[in-house]
């Protein structure tokens, strides 16, 4: 079940895991999971032995008096209908105690992973007051289902007792009358016990099957999802050899499908093979959605976008993600060694190809700097290190892919001016032919791109070289005497 999960969650697009609150999800997966085999662990046996039992104990008490097994047989749907009553009612409730559990465990992982800026602000008093408050709507919520549960057993041995007080009653007539032999009697109440025994076992385990059915509705919330991006009937792969050539045709975007607020809006952009195309633009104008567009994370609303002349929704994802290369702003990394993070997409490499994508990534040398090297643990999601050395992890990674298209989502925005220069004129020699997008903020990182695109408000507002965007673009020309000064352009 474990794995089955994790397939599914890589399967879903970035729109799935936002509409599922992927935060929640990480928090509750585990304790889901195994919530749920645990139970099915303890119930397998007792479900299976418990009806096997019931049946023998019901033919031995109609051998035993048949008239008094008609006379006790109301007592069956009687407790049929307390178990399904009390179970009715218990799982919206551990329903909600595992809501409130997601809730505590959330406040917890936000106190984890944010420990410093707690400390930095002075906040302690404040988090302390929102983990108690969710512990203690957690406790509230227990407590409800257990005050529930705590009815139901006394309730069904109430049942019981006057299945005895009638076999008593019923049978000790018949006693007196001689029809009925005292072992007989002592007989039948056994058999009656016995016949309720396995439905008083069903009901002390209708928490934990409440709790299991609560934590598996949870879990097939993902694993019923559809992805959005997937592969559309009659595929092709590219032929080979491909050359990178990537072309936006009257591209519109919107997140919710709703083309009445686009985030992007007819865009019409050619990168011919062997390009660098830089994208500039205010925070919103739309980068970052532009370039997820290419190895499909969101399929588009309107028009197409096509690799070297193929709609991109017509390849296979595996190779469509196999040619398209990706580093974006937050470097996610794995609690594995800088060798194996770097080679995450072509496990089977050797040591070599490693260095040689670290060296262009400028990492190499922070690197065997490392006590144990590149075989250094990056710890969970690379808490060891900086931000600029996980981003310069990030590009080695998909530099090794040796893609045919290199999408690079402002991922040297924490790494230095003269890193950055450096990382750029080893791109430049890298790979000859490679097709690259270049998001960034700062405009030294674009000067030498081929062809650079001003986004504002989800559109194209120039495009060109360096020098003709100096030149014609008022967008640009404050951008850049934003950054760089005025140089030489005409104020006036």
């Amino acid at each position: 079940m474990r794995s089955a999960l994790v397939r599914k969650v890589q399967s879903l697009s970035f729109g799935n895991l936002d509409r599922i609150q992927t935060g929640k999800l990480l928090t509750r997966t585990t304790s889901d999971i195994n919530m749920v085999q645990m139970i099915v662990m303890m119930s397998m046996r007792m479900l299976i032995r418990a009806p096997l039992w019931m049946l023998g104990s019901l033919i031995m008490l109609l051998l035993t008096d048949a008239r008094l097994a008609v006379h006790l047989s109301p007592l069956l749907p009687v407790f049929a209908l307390l178990v399904w009553i009390f179970a009715v009612k218990a799982r919206p409730l551990f329903a909600l105690v595992q809501d409130r559990l997601d809730q505590l465990n959330q406040v917890l992982q936000e106190n984890l992973a944010g420990v410093r800026v707690v400390k930095a602000f002075a906040r302690s008093e404040y988090e302390n007051g929102r983990f108690d408050a969710a512990n203690v709507d957690l406790m509230a919520q227990t407590i409800k289902v257990s005050q529930l549960l705590a009815v139901l057993m006394p309730t069904m041995t109430f049942v019981i007792d006057l299945g005895i007080v009638g076999i008593i009653w019923f049978g000790g007539n018949e006693y007196i009358s001689a029809t009925f032999s005292l072992g007989e009697l002592i007989a039948f109440v056994n058999y009656l016990l016995m016949t309720m025994f396995p439905m008083l076992l069903l009901g002390s385990m209708i928490g934990p099957l409440s709790a299991a059915d609560a934590s598996a509705a949870r879990i097939l919330e993902v694993l019923d999802s559809t992805p959005e991006v997937q592969d559309r009937p009659g595929i092709r792969p590219l032929a080979a050899p491909v050359a990178g050539r990537v072309a936006f045709e009257h591209v519109t975007f919107s997140y919710n499908g709703d083309c009445r607020e686009p985030v992007l809006e007819d865009i019409n952009l050619v990168a011919e093979a062997g390009q660098t195309v830089a994208i500039l633009g205010a925070t919103g104008s739309g980068k970052s959605s532009l370039v997820h567009l290419i190895p499909r994370f969101y399929d588009v609303t309107l028009g197409r976008i096509t690799l070297d002349g193929v709609d991109v929704r017509d390849l296979p994802l595996h190779q469509l993600r196999k040619h398209v290369g990706v580093a974006l702003q937050e470097a996610v990394l794995f609690n594995l060694t800088i060798r194996d993070n770097i080679r995450y997409g072509r496990a089977d490499v050797g040591d070599d190809e490693v260095i040689a994508v670290a060296k262009a990534a400028q990492a190499h040398d922070f690197i065997v700097a490392l006590p144990a090297g590149y075989d250094t643990l990056v710890g969970q999601r690379g808490v060891t290190l900086s931000g600029g050395q996980k981003q310069r992890l990030a590009i080695a990674r998909a530099l090794l892919i040796g893609p045919r298209v290199l999408v690079l989502d402002d991922s040297t925005s924490a790494v230095d001016v003269q890193t950055e220069t450096r990382i750029q004129d080893a791109l430049r020699v890298w790979a000859g032919g490679q097709t690259r997008f270049i998001v960034a903020q700062r405009i030294s990182t674009v000067l030498t791109a081929d062809k650079i695109v001003v986004l504002d408000q989800g559109k194209i507002a120039a495009e060109g070289t360096h020098e003709e965007l100096l030149a014609s673009s008022p967008i640009y020309q404050e951008i850049y005497r934003s950054q760089l000064g005025n140089g030489g352009v005409n104020d006036g």
